[in-house]
């Protein structure tokens, strides 16, 4: 089949010769690096904007990847959706083959927002050409794959996590951008107000014990312990990681990653890392009971553990430690503190409208109708693509623990009663909101879309 097709795209018969198989992956590799080479170089010249759906347009509607000189218009097509999605700070684009549609999403500040719908013909084509790029297999659309690309578009270094999922109307394809600028950020930049920021850098600054980072999948959790390590980073500290998968490379820090297929997991890298002689550790997730007890055996013999657990609330992640088989005596030992975060979108400040809060705004402010205060609500102008809405900042709830909630966790206490303690010193993630909104930052719906478990 294949021969077949090599011989009628070059329109001829072909010698056929024996070839080893070092001899094979090494022109398969050279032929890999040139499509990836020609698509970058389009990418990095990428400058101004450029119209997807004109693009779109002049891609002939064949299936047959051959009969494509090069693919010159796909790979502009492609590239120029890349280089659309990173000027407008998307985390995620999606590629969604229907029956009879094909459409281009990009998610932008946590929100999906479809950006161009080109032919359905172009599906297998757009798809096969990702493939290309990530360095996957083109002829297997019977099983997920997962791949990494890396460009630099528009100046900007960006590592994108390819992942393909067969469907009943052909590939989905779904590429999250990973800005390697991202992982430059610093406390100072999530929007902290200060206290916490002092408080927090004061916390991971501790020689050792564990700080938690809690939230759901895309709240920003990874980013914030990137912050805390590129606070503690200087030569004097030895700081090693186990991720999955190793989002940001930060200079100086040792991070390795996951490989489930061999056995590494978690635990086995956690053990690992702790005969590497580490000051500070950082694990990406506490997924299980192993994981979660080494890591609270590494904070109890000197070290410094951060890492990250699903929980809607601070208080929560005790609640889930305990029901994983931790017991509550070395949790009162061992913990530091449990930052729990959410994103909220951030109005854009070229269209945002002021108004005076209704009776129902004031009462879920808290303050005084009589005098209500000036909120902001979002509009939509061609700075934000009409969305009201520009970037997105962290809303807060860190709780440290002293020695009252220390007992409180020895003993077992419900989570009931440690929130009402928490709540004497600490306040909640949704008055951190209630703050930004009186500060213009956000809108109360924001606030309430991101905190309805609260």
């Amino acid at each position: 089949m294949a021969l077949a097709e090599a011989r009628r795209f070059a329109g001829r018969r072909l010698p056929l010769k024996p070839l080893s198989v070092e001899a094979f992956d090494q022109a398969l590799a050279q032929a890999y690096q040139h499509d990836s080479s020609a698509a970058m170089q389009l990418a990095e010249d990428l400058g101004g904007s450029l119209d997807l759906a004109a693009l779109a347009e002049q891609i002939p509607e064949t299936e047959d990847l051959l009969e494509q000189e090069d693919d010159a218009p796909i790979i502009r097509l492609i590239n120029a959706i890349l280089g659309e999605a990173i000027k407008e700070n998307a985390s995620d684009i999606h590629l969604e083959t229907f029956e009879k549609r094909l459409v281009v999403r990009f998610r932008v500040d946590g929100i999906l927002r479809e950006v161009l719908e080109p032919k359905r013909e172009l599906a297998a084509l757009l798809v096969s050409r990702i493939k290309v790029m990530a360095r996957l297999d083109i002829a297997e659309k019977r099983v997920p794959q997962d791949g990494r690309i890396s460009l630099r578009v528009a100046g900007r270094e960006v590592d994108i996590r390819v992942s393909t999922l067969p469907s009943a109307n052909g590939e989905r394809v779904v590429m999250r951008l990973l800005d390697k600028q991202a992982g430059r950020l610093t406390l100072q930049h999530l929007g902290m107000s200060d206290h916490d920021r002092l408080l927090l850098e004061e916390t991971v600054r501790r020689p050792h014990g564990i700080l938690l980072v809690t939230g759901p999948t895309g709240s920003g959790k990874t980013t914030t312990l990137y912050a805390s390590l590129v606070t503690l980073n200087d030569r004097t500290r030895n700081i090693l990681t186990v991720e999955d998968p190793i989002e940001y490379h930060i200079e100086g820090i040792g991070q390795t990653q996951v490989n489930p297929k061999v056995d590494m997991t978690f635990a086995r890298g956690l053990r690992a890392i702790l005969r590497q002689d580490p000051d500070v550790v950082m694990v990406g997730e506490i997924r299980d009971q192993e994981t979660a007890e080494i890591a609270v055996q590494a904070s109890l013999t000197g070290h410094l553990v951060l890492s990250t657990l699903h929980t809607n609330s601070a208080i929560g992640a005790i609640t889930r430690l305990v029901d994983m088989g931790v017991e509550p005596f070395l949790l009162s030992s061992s913990l530091l503190g449990v930052l729990a975060q959410r994103l909220v979108r951030v109005l854009c400040p070229s269209c945002k409208e002021a108004y005076p809060a209704d009776a129902a705004e004031c009462r879920l402010l808290g303050v005084d109708p009589d005098s209500a205060p000036t909120l902001f609500r979002a509009r939509g102008c061609p700075e934000c693509h009409q969305q009201g809405y520009r970037g997105r900042t962290g809303i807060y709830e860190l709780v440290v623990f002293d020695d009252h909630m220390r007992s409180l966790i020895h003993s077992v206490a419900s989570e009931q009663e440690m929130i009402r303690h928490a709540r004497l010193t600490r306040p909640s993630i949704r008055e951190d909101g209630r703050r930004k909104v009186l500060a213009g930052i956000t809108t109360v719906e924001e606030v309430l879309r991101v905190t309805q478990e609260e």
